[in-house]
């Protein structure tokens, strides 16, 4: 009985895994560039969420050679505001990594995912988000 009694006050002492939104596998969640401005953080399962609602989807933009320029990222901003969650297309980039991540802070939205070559991005809406996370 006191085995029991010893093993649950070890496991109440300790805390739950996943209910600190501030770190995640001893990141700081703004190290992992998912923090846009102050309010919009999400976790790994919004995230995951997210790249399921996005499985349908058919990407909206494509990225060509000329990599991210101004024309893709008013391009990716417009189409943001319009749908909250879109995939974007990399034809053949040098570092999609770096690409994705620059694509997403240039237009202030969150990387869900990259999948091969598909960037997913979600920025909700300003004034009428229809996507609850």
């Amino acid at each position: 009985m006191e085995s029991l009694e010893s093993g649950e006050s070890q496991m109440s002492s300790r805390p739950m895994r996943g209910t600190d939104s501030e770190t995640r596998r001893g990141r700081n969640m703004s190290e992992q560039g998912d923090e846009i401005g102050v309010e919009l953080r999400l976790t790994g399962k919004q995230r995951r969420y997210l790249r399921g609602l996005a499985h349908k989807l058919a990407p909206v933009v494509m990225v060509g050679h000329a990599g991210v320029s101004a024309e893709v990222v008013r391009a990716v901003d417009e189409a943001l505001t319009t749908h909250e969650l879109i995939k974007v297309r990399l034809l053949r980039p040098p570092d999609k990594h770096a690409m994705a991540e620059e694509l997403a802070r240039r237009c202030s939205a969150v990387l869900c995912g990259l999948i091969g070559h598909m960037v997913i991005l979600y920025r909700p809406h300003p004034e009428n988000p229809r996507i609850r996370v």
